[in-house]
C-alpha cells in the first residue's frame, strides 16, 4: 500500500500564496514555496517556470547559504517550488534567502544561466520576460510572509 505523502495531506483548496516549512526530514527541511493559489485555472507558464528554475537555483546554490541547499525544483502541478535546505538555516534565514532569490529573478538581464543547448534538456524552453513577472509577483507575496508564521495552518500562514 502506497502511504501519503506529507504535501497531499495539506488542503489545496484553501492554500494560498506564501512560504510555508513543508515538512522536516533528519536534518532536512523542505519548503514549499507557493506562487500560485491551486486548482484557480492560473499556473505558472512552462517557459516562466523553467526560467525560473535555472535562475533560483543557480542563485541559492551561489548565495553564502550554498552549503545549506539541498534542493530545489518546480512542482509539477505548476503552481510553485520546493527549496530543501540544511535544518542549521533559521526560518528568518531562509525567509532572507528566497526573498533575495526572487528579487535576483525579478531583475535579472542577461543569459539564463545552464541553458545552453549542451547545459539543458529543454534549452529552447525558456520565457526570461515571463519569468522574471512571477518573481516580481511572489516578491510581493514574500513581503507579506512572516520568519514566525511559516507553517501550514489551513492553508494559510500560521499566526
Amino acid at each position: 500500500m502506497l502511504r501519503k505523502i506529507a504535501s497531499f495531506t495539506v488542503n489545496h483548496d484553501t492554500l494560498s500564496p506564501g512560504m510555508y516549512r513543508s515538512r522536516v526530514d533528519g536534518d532536512c527541511v523542505t519548503w514549499d514555496l507557493r506562487l500560485k493559489t491551486p486548482n484557480r485555472g492560473d499556473y505558472l507558464g512552462q517557459g516562466a517556470l523553467h526560467t525560473l528554475e535555472h535562475l533560483i537555483a543557480t542563485w541559492v546554490r551561489s548565495s553564502a547559504l550554498s552549503d545549506e541547499v539541498v534542493y530545489f525544483g518546480p512542482m509539477g502541478c505548476r503552481t510553485g517550488f520546493y527549496l530543501i535546505l540544511r535544518d542549521r538555516v533559521s526560518d528568518a534565514e531562509a525567509l532572507a534567502l528566497v526573498r533575495e532569490a526572487f528579487a535576483f529573478a525579478a531583475a535579472f538581464e542577461g543569459p539564463i544561466p545552464g541553458a545552453k543547448r549542451v547545459e539543458c534538456g529543454n534549452y529552447r524552453g525558456h520565457d526570461l520576460k515571463g519569468a522574471k513577472a512571477e518573481a516580481a509577483a511572489y516578491g510581493r507575496v514574500l513581503d507579506a510572509c512572516s520568519a514566525d508564521r511559516l507553517d501550514y495552518e489551513n492553508g494559510q500562514p500560521r499566526g
